[in-house]
């Protein structure tokens, strides 16, 4: 049996008029392939602010106490996936679509005992493969899992996008569809960039960068899944049909697919803001000893300049707090720029292409943007600047280099 994992998010699914559109989608394909497998992977419905979204579940606990345990959070929040997929259920049979519920847990999903952020073990798709011969559209709640002893878990942000993945990966899928509320992934963020266009194919390596960098394409676990078992992910609009979306697939510049940008040096821009740029004095070895300590208290470093006199590096601003902790415990001499953003570069052909870091520093001087700090790898180029030049650095970027 050919079987066909398709994710909707939460804008897909926040209300009847969005669910009818995604029962539309479900009924087409089952009308072209009587025999297709179909199994729908759904996050809560909405995002911040809806009634029955995963951040307004969260605030019913944080409202009433301040540090909630993570147990217990993560039962509220599985409510969320589980209210969207009942519902979808219940509409798919009022249009004739014979369809089962299934939880995370009743799905086969195995995950270790991190709550709020687990990670998959092992799936057990047989109660999946069930209700599929049995004809059955499966709709799958996505974003939980349990332990092995039925501990319920949730898998952190961007969860649903890992489990329809795994899912597709445990049933052997070829595609794994995922639904949102844009055409595709784009060279840039639309909301900052007016001229960014849909890509129609992109490499895993790629469109990871893009997520890790601050583009809200896809979750990085999900790429890093579908890469590995080698799934192509297909990017498309649930309100728009008619658009091809983006394939995310292996080398796909070698294969027959269009290519938009298959002669440029760029893939994409991204950005992130809420960024603080951190410049510390110390010695070696003292500064061994802090970055230890930020370990062990999980802070994520990044844009790395070690110098002799001086150590750079950014972190997201809501841990900066926790940082100047440690800093003031060593009695170090530290700086700490905050409203900074990162702007980066992405495309593999940067690594093997002279010139790229002088023509990036030419084009923001001459949009009198200060370049406060820079990075690189092998397809990528970040530049740090005020938060408030974060929107003219992106457009800079972006038409000096796409298609060019």
């Amino acid at each position: 049996m050919e079987i066909l994992v398709q994710k909707f998010g939460g804008t897909s699914v926040e209300s009847y008029e969005k669910m009818n559109e995604v029962c539309k989608i479900v009924k087409s394909y089952k009308e072209q392939n009587e025999e297709l497998g179909l199994v729908v992977v759904v996050s809560a419905m909405g995002r911040k602010g809806a009634p029955y979204a995963t951040d307004t579940l969260i605030n019913l606990c944080s409202e009433i106490n301040e540090n909630p345990q993570k147990r217990e959070l993560d039962i509220i929040m599985s409510c969320g996936e589980m209210i969207s997929g009942t519902i979808l259920v219940n509409m798919l049979k009022a249009r004739n679509i014979d369809a089962v519920f299934l939880t995370g847990y009743q799905a086969g999903i195995i995950t270790t005992s991190d709550f709020n952020n687990a990670k998959i073990i092992d799936i057990k798709p047989k109660k999946i493969k069930q209700e599929l011969e049995n004809k059955k559209v499966v709709v799958i709640a996505g974003f939980q899992g349990a332990t092995e002893d039925g501990e319920i878990t949730t898998l952190g942000r961007g969860g649903s996008d890992t489990s329809a993945v795994a899912i597709g990966k445990a049933l052997g899928c070829n595609t794994v569809e995922i639904y949102t509320d844009v055409d595709g992934i784009m060279t840039a963020d639309p909301r900052v960039e007016p001229d960014a266009k849909v890509l129609s194919c992109i490499d895993y390596e790629e469109v990871f960068q893009m997520a890790d960098k601050g583009a809200k394409v896809i979750h990085p676990r999900a790429v890093q899944l579908a890469k590995s078992g080698n799934i192509t992910l297909a990017i498309k609009n649930t309100l728009n049909q008619d658009s091809k979306g983006t394939k995310i697939c292996l080398k796909c510049r070698g294969e027959s697919i269009e290519y938009e940008q298959e002669n440029s040096l760029m893939t994409a821009v991204a950005n992130k803001d809420n960024i603080a740029q951190v410049k510390i004095k110390t010695s070696e070895e003292v500064f061994t000893e802090i970055l230890n300590e930020i370990e062990k208290k999980n802070i994520s470093i990044d844009m790395i300049n070690f110098f002799i006199q001086e150590k750079s590096f950014v972190v997201e601003e809501e841990s900066v707090e926790e940082l100047e902790n440690i800093l003031k415990d060593f009695n170090t001499q530290y700086q700490i720029n905050k409203n900074c953003a990162k702007v980066t570069l992405i495309g593999d052909k940067i690594s093997g292409t002279p010139g790229v870091m002088a023509k990036i520093v030419r084009i923001l001087s001459k949009s009198n943007i200060s370049l406060l700090q820079t990075s690189d790898s092998s397809m990528t180029i970040s530049c740090l600047v005020n938060k408030d030049d974060m929107s003219k650095a992106v457009h800079a970027i972006h038409n000096e280099f796409y298609l060019k």
